[in-house]
């Protein structure tokens, strides 16, 4: 059963430095605690990470997962399940607008788990996914 959320909120910084925060893949166990660790096995010509490979632990279910990253300028970047132990799917991106407080962050996310779960509980794992992104996030950028 695939799941979607969206998720909008407030960062007070400018969509460079967000941007820059959220490429900043091989940091996200520091403001995210799903995410166990982080390595980056591929980049784009601009040095930004294309194939990234994470160990990530989310309701007590641990996963293995690789996933591939786009990047469109400073303002989007989507990422696409290549591989994984628990997930048939995961599609998920950060679209930033510059904001009068700096910048509005909209993060979207789609889970489908491999194993039959109950919906409840799909639906607090995808939960919990959009709280980190959006409290984690802010805190990790708001203190560089």
């Amino acid at each position: 059963m695939a799941v979607s959320g969206v998720k909008e909120f407030e960062i007070k910084a400018d969509p460079a430095t967000v941007m820059a925060a959220i490429a900043a893949v091989d940091r996200l166990p520091e403001w995210s605690s799903a995410h166990k660790s982080v390595t980056i096995e591929s980049t784009h010509d601009d040095g930004r990470p294309h194939r990234v490979r994470m160990s990530v632990s989310i309701l007590g279910i641990n996963d293995e997962q690789v996933v591939d990253y786009t990047f469109e300028g400073d303002d989007t970047v989507s990422w696409h399940l290549v591989e994984s132990g628990q997930q048939n799917a995961q599609d998920g991106s950060y679209v930033l607008t510059e904001s009068g407080a700096g910048t509005k962050v909209t993060f979207e996310l789609t889970v489908d788990p491999k194993i039959p779960l109950p919906g409840f509980l799909v639906k607090k794992a995808q939960k919990t996914a959009l709280e980190t992104a959006s409290k984690g996030l802010t805190k990790f950028v708001e203190s560089l």
